[in-house]
Order: structure tokens, then sequence, then C-alpha cells
């Protein structure tokens, strides 16, 4: 791949001139009025645009190129980037999947050098140069097999790092980590012999104890998400780890981080105490639900459980420091349209369906509502039948 054209001060220029304008009227005004690849900088002005947020120090550097293809939904942001590199350091580490590098970067700053891994040889090169740029003279760059270059080479890791894929084109379901390219399971003793600690990142989607069934050595699961919204799995493996194997970790990386963290045996060992609605209503984070704490939360924070499928809580007092949301209870509301026009003049009230009869879409159309405001309708379903509590987040 030709970067040549990248690097040219017109180039760079226009990309940094135009940073806040609509790509596509970019296109239109400046068709044939540039001595550079018009279309190739606007995918560029493009990328920044919607990486502002998710790569602010990345899209900020104009030295920084974005492949046209890169999915900016499935790559890490620097947030969760920053965090899966915290605590780790030595002299050696490998990304046997390297992609746009992010992961990479961040991962090696506190290593002395790193080997990033790509097969797609065009991905490959624009990551080299980023990498380059971001970390001069740290990286190796193998246009490459991860696996097949860690399976040949002599080298030892103090971390080895992989971000399996679902294989194939199709958008299907992923439940096992074998079905994922690279397949880390038929390698799994390998990279062991090769590294002192294994991280892989894997699609919110996975089935947690399918995963902990494929790789039993496992010692430790965080579920991250960034503000209430999963992310991604991250799997531990450290060969010196005094830690018990199957801890599972939920953190949610929030305008104030938070964590929860229980075993897979405390959960099968806990007990869930049921109850009818109290003064507040407990939804936890959406990591913690991922995780499958449903019967370890009620039972830690001493609240009592609407129903054994709707992972609600209640509790007459308001829990301290958990990872959840708390909405006080007004009161329960009837699904019917005359009595909620009454209590929401405006049509507007956030609704939220727990183990409910229907979704909340189809409950805010049965009740001619659409989301806003302050107040929240939950329905879910209780130990006496499917109902609606008028609420508000606290």
């Amino acid at each position: 791949m030709d970067l040549t054209q990248f690097h040219r001060a017109d180039f760079q220029q226009f990309v940094q001139d135009h940073l806040r304008e609509d790509p596509a009227l970019l296109l239109f005004r400046y068709q044939g009025k540039t001595d550079f690849d018009l279309k190739a900088a606007v995918q560029q002005i493009s990328a920044r645009q919607k990486a502002a947020k998710k790569l602010p120090s990345w899209a900020a550097n104009p030295q920084v190129i974005f492949p046209a293809s890169i999915s900016l939904e499935q790559s890490s942001s620097e947030q969760t980037a920053e965090f899966k590199a915290r605590g780790r350091k030595g002299k050696l580490m490998i990304d046997l999947t390297g992609g746009f590098g992010i992961d990479s970067y961040f991962l090696s700053n506190h290593f002395e050098k790193a080997i990033y891994c790509e097969k797609q040889e065009d991905l490959a090169e624009i990551a080299e140069h980023n990498l380059e740029v971001l970390a001069t003279e740290k990286f190796d760059i193998v246009k490459g097999d991860g696996l097949a270059f860690l399976a040949q080479t002599e080298k030892h890791f103090d971390l080895i790092f992989a971000d399996p894929a679902r294989r194939g084109k199709g958008n299907q379901k992923l439940y096992k980590l074998q079905d994922c390219e690279p397949d880390v399971v038929s390698s799994w003793e390998m990279m062991k012999s090769k590294a002192d600690s294994i991280l892989l990142k894997l699609s919110p989607m996975l089935d947690i104890s399918q995963a902990l069934s494929e790789l039993q050595d496992i010692q430790k699961v965080q579920v991250i998400s960034v503000k209430n919204e999963v992310k991604e799995l991250l799997l531990h493996w450290d060969k010196n780890s005094s830690d018990a194997h199957n801890t599972i970790e939920a953190v949610d990386l929030g305008a104030k981080e938070s964590s929860f963290s229980f075993t897979a045996e405390e959960e099968a060992l806990a007990t869930s105490e049921y109850g009818e609605m109290e003064k507040y209503v407990i939804e936890p984070l959406s990591a913690v639900l991922k995780a499958g704490a449903f019967k370890t939360f009620g039972e830690r924070y001493d609240l009592r459980k609407l129903d054994q499928n709707s992972h609600l809580y209640t509790s007459s007092e308001v829990p301290v420091e958990i990872p959840a949301r708390i909405f006080e209870v007004i009161r329960e509301v009837q699904p019917k349209k005359a009595e909620v026009k009454k209590l929401f003049p405006s049509g507007k009230v956030n609704v939220i369906t727990r183990n409910y009869a229907s979704g909340s879409e189809v409950l805010k159309k049965k009740l001619g509502i659409k989301d806003g405001g302050e107040d929240f309708l939950i329905g879910t379903k209780t130990q006496t039948g499917f109902k609606i509590f008028w609420c508000r987040l606290m």
C-alpha cells in the first residue's frame, strides 16, 4: 500500500482545515480541484470525526492514518485499551491480532519492546506507520499469521495478547471461543509455553461459562462496560498468579468506576430471597448481569428479588456503593392509556421492561407515550404477576 500521499503537506492541511465539515459536501465542492486524492482525504476527515470521542488522542494527531475499512464500532476505545494496560509491564509483549493497533499501543506503554502481528497487509502497513509515529522504535511488525509466528519463534513473552474474532462474514451469534479466529483453544498449550501471562479480549456475546469450559485454567474473567454498555470480555491467565480459578469481575468505566467480583462457586451456592416491591428498585449494571451474578448480587447487598428471571431487586433502604441504577418507587401504575395520560400529560416518560409481558416498544405504543423526561415506568414480573411501577432515578 502506497502511503506517500498521506504525508503530503497539502493533503494533511486539507484534512486539518475541514475537520468540522460534512464529508459528502466536501467531495462535491472540491471534486477536480485538488492535486491529491480527494476521496482519501475526505475519508480521513470522516474517520477522525467518528473517532473523536472514542480515540481522542489518535483523532487529534495529524500524523495518524486511519484505514478506509476499519470498523470503529469493533475497535477498542482509548478508555478500554488503557484499562487493559493497567499493571502490565515487562520486557517483551506480542499482539497476535494487531488490527488498527489501539490495544497494541496502549498495552505496550510499559514494555521495552513489542511485536505487532496482522494478516491484512494494508492494515498492517498503516499500523506500522502509526505505531512508529506514536512509539518510535518500540514495535516489530509481523505481516502474517500471529499464531504461526508465535509457534516458530524462540522468543519468550511477558504478555501474549489476542483479540479473536468470529469466523466468516456472517453476523451470526457467537457462543464458543473455538468458533473464533484465531483458534486460541487449539493453540492454548503452545501459547502458555511461550508466555508468563496471556490476555484474551472477546466479544461480549460470548458465553462466559462456555469459554471457561474450553479454557479451564483461566484464572479471571472481566466483563467491561462503559457507561453501562458492555463492550468486551477479558480472559486472564498468569502462570505466577495465586488467584482462584473462575474469578469473575464486572467493571463499569463510567464517570465513577465501579466493580463487582465473585466466583462461579459463590454464585452456585448463593440463594435468592424474593419479595414484592418496596421503596426502591435496584437494577444491576449491565456488566454485572452479563457476568451472571444474579444470586450473589442480591445476597451480598441484602436485597429481595422481584422474580427469578426479572433480575431486578428491591429494598426499603438505599444500598451504599452498589454497582447499580437505583430508582425510587412512587407508585404502581395500571397499564391503561387514560391513567398514564393523566400522570404524564406531556406524553413523555422513559420506559424500561425486564421480564415483562411485552417489550418496551410495544408497551410505549400501547400506552401512547414516548421516552423522555425524568420519570420512568418500569414493567416487570413480580411474585404476584406482571406490574408497572412509576419511578424516579436516584
